[in-house]
């Protein structure tokens, strides 16, 4: 039986493995509002070398977690951004994989691969589907060479890549994700028609496709950017693809997915009732937002932790080109707004708290502060004995925080219960 992604499905980053049961409760509460969530716990290979971790544990702590819990609903394994030099590290763990293309676009395919596919673009399925969206697309035929040559050798690559899965995995024994999100421009709507066709013809059933949204989607805070035009082009990427779905013969639970979706709070709302109004699935992908809540509930608890809250920030004023390099592009920190340390020093757990934690119209959250300390995880790593024994000591806090987050901010917010 192949297997299917739910409707909805959540992804949950866990940088240390320890917040998965914290984690589930928030799908299990959804549940028990009639929300069905499949849980896919998510990690990249740049956060298992930085935390020193292995694909393995996150499979150990998803399957630990259902079966503490008595879950036994559909949950996955993700291999967050893979690619053909990191994907089989992943293949025995993962049962969803997140195959990233964006360092594959625009560069050249073969002639023989555009002519190929330019001679595909003539056959009925695909013209009635261009006749279709030509409304939701703004696209027309004498455009297509130019996306061709934007996207076809990304899909060859993602082809290959699945391939590969496809040989050691099986046939439909594992998800497809298609990740273009972390690149400099979005894909138009009638890009993505063309991709959907493209990765049709190669054979890829993808379930997922997680395209580069119009306006920035930064790393633990809210969107910026304008919301219509975000939902104008929302709605488009839905109707494109059903089309696909009908025409192309991929999937028919084909659904978006929404890269860096932690904290996206002005866009949850109208995400929540295009996808309710047109009876559409969503894939909401969240990491580090749950590592910040840790270093909240720390902060919360004072004493101990609150000091290694302090000093992490500390070390991270010092390290902050080292630690930012990595999320370039998706972050945007500016530094004259972050607290210096000799004001952080002597700041109460609340007034620490309450400058890290994200809750909607807050007036007290410093998102200087909060970027930062989201790619600050590093350092934690780097004293793991420590960290993981203040997490025990003050797990209570810390669940509740892990918790919260993630059923009250997202997903109460995105599905309206």
């Amino acid at each position: 039986m192949t297997k299917q992604l739910g409707k909805y499905s959540f992804g949950l980053g866990d940088r240390f493995g320890r917040q998965g049961r914290a984690q589930l409760n928030a799908i299990i509460a959804a549940s028990e509002r009639s929300v069905e969530i499949n849980p896919v716990w998510n990690k990249s290979n740049r956060e298992h070398n930085l935390t020193g971790t292995s694909p393995e544990d996150v499979r150990t702590e998803a399957d630990t977690v259902t079966q503490e819990a008595g879950y036994d609903k559909p949950y996955f394994v993700d291999a967050d951004h893979i690619n053909i030099n990191t994907v089989d590290k992943f293949i025995d763990s993962s049962d969803f994989f997140t195959i990233d293309v964006a360092a594959y676009i625009n560069k050249p395919a073969s002639d023989d691969s555009m002519r190929n596919f330019m001679e595909m673009t003539k056959k009925d399925s695909f013209q009635r589907a261009l006749n279709e969206t030509i409304t939701s697309s703004g696209f027309s035929s004498d455009q297509a060479a130019g996306t061709a040559r934007k996207y076809l050798f990304a899909v060859e690559k993602a082809s290959e890549i699945y391939k590969r899965i496809e040989q050691q995995k099986g046939t439909g024994n594992f998800i497809t994700e298609i990740s273009m999100d972390e690149v400099a421009e979005p894909q138009t709507p009638g890009e993505l028609l063309f991709i959907c066709y493209m990765l049709a013809l190669a054979g890829i059933p993808a379930q997922t496709i997680a395209p580069r949204f119009p306006g920035k989607f930064n790393k633990g805070v809210d969107y910026t950017g304008d919301p219509i035009r975000f939902m104008e082009d929302f709605e488009k990427y839905l109707t494109i693809l059903d089309i696909s779905a009908k025409e192309f013969g991929l999937p028919g639970n084909l659904k978006l997915s929404i890269h860096s979706g932690s904290d996206k709070f002005s866009l949850y709302p109208l995400i929540g009732s295009a996808i309710r109004r047109r009876n559409k699935g969503i894939h909401i992908k969240t990491a580090g937002t749950t590592w910040l809540e840790e270093i909240t509930g720390l902060a919360e608890s004072g004493g101990e932790g609150l000091e290694f809250v302090k000093e992490l920030y500390n070390k991270a004023l010092s390290r902050y080109d080292e630690l930012c390099a990595p999320y370039s592009e998706v972050i945007d920190i500016q530094t004259d707004l972050l607290p210096g340390w000799k004001d952080v020093k002597v700041w109460t757990a609340s007034q620490f708290s309450e400058a890290l934690k994200h809750v909607p119209g807050s007036r007290t959250l410093n998102p200087h502060l909060r970027q930062l300390m989201h790619v600050a995880y590093k350092i934690a790593a780097e004293q793991y004995n420590e960290f993981y024994r203040l997490l025990e000591a003050n797990e209570s806090t810390i669940s509740a925080c892990v918790f919260g987050n993630i059923y009250d901010r997202h997903i109460s917010r995105i599905f309206g219960i």
